[in-house]
């Protein structure tokens, strides 16, 4: 496996692989892997020639800076992982090599971010927008893989790509879950054990909900779902939503032929988890 770091290494061998008539699969990642992360890199492999993965943990995409500053870093462990997948090329780039100057501009996808993780992040997609923007420029895949638990960011880059019209396609992948049913997330690490004892809850609250809304309008159903988190004080709910799976925009009725996302955000202490679950 090829490990780069700089701007123009990566687009050097990225740019004679495209001369070579090389397919590329690119998965990008902000690292502490797990199989989640490694289904993507499986399915880019399986698709494309060469398969590139990129680790960075973006500081344009946090809000809280303590939460950047504690994000897993573990990246040999990392690299150790994706060259037992086959991967080809690792990227892992420091803030100062992608942001040479702080960038100037801004990305508004309107109501796509004012909902969910936009509406409790402000300027979180701003920065996802930069960021992936950059790393497409740079790469210049042909597919990029991305998993369904960032759903709202999912979105948000769907819009990137038809905007800007990147030529490539996006991939979205389900959701990785653990035996109990916690979602895969890089930030399962931090949770101490008391906290990850619980957090299995956050899927049984969204499993909960589906059934619920089988008989009950929304805000009922909604109701049922965040009165069972109660329940377990070490479970702070941000918000739980019923919303249309494509605009994410809420719901106030379902079993109209709309796609339906249930979605939610929660902190266990200082960590924060996000996980949804499509209808």
């Amino acid at each position: 496996m090829l490990h780069l770091s700089s701007i123009s290494d990566i687009r050097q061998q990225t740019e004679l692989l495209r001369r070579q008539g090389k397919r590329i699969g690119f998965v990008p990642t902000m690292g502490a892997l797990h199989e989640g992360h490694l289904t993507l890199v499986r399915a880019a492999r399986h698709q494309n020639d060469i398969t590139v993965c990129s680790v960075f943990v973006n500081p344009a995409q946090f809000n809280n800076p303590e939460d950047y500053r504690l994000y897993p870093r573990i990246l040999e462990k990392d690299a150790q992982m994706l060259a037992q997948e086959g991967c080809d090329i690792l990227f892992s780039p420091a803030a100062e090599e992608m942001y040479r100057q702080t960038p100037r501009l801004h990305f508004d996808f309107g109501e796509l971010e004012q909902v969910m993780e936009g509406a409790h992040r402000p300027g979180h997609f701003n920065g996802v927008a930069t960021v992936v923007s950059k790393l497409f420029h740079l790469v210049k895949p042909h597919q990029a893989f991305f998993g369904q638990k960032d759903l709202q960011q999912f979105a948000v880059i769907q819009q990137l790509v038809l905007d800007l019209s990147f030529d490539l396609e996006l991939v979205c992948y389900p959701i990785i879950r653990e035996e109990d049913g916690l979602a895969m997330s890089s930030r399962n690490r931090r949770l101490a054990p008391e906290q990850r004892a619980v957090a299995p809850r956050l899927y049984q609250a969204l499993q909960l909900l589906r059934e619920k809304l089988e008989t009950l309008p929304v805000p009922a159903a909604k109701q049922e779902a965040e009165a069972f988190l109660q329940r377990f004080p070490q479970i702070k709910l941000e918000y739980l939503e019923v919303v249309h799976a494509q605009t994410l925009q809420p719901l106030q009725e379902v079993g109209q032929g709309a796609p339906v996302a249930l979605c939610l955000a929660a902190f266990l202490g200082e960590v924060r988890l996000i996980d949804n679950l499509l209808l």
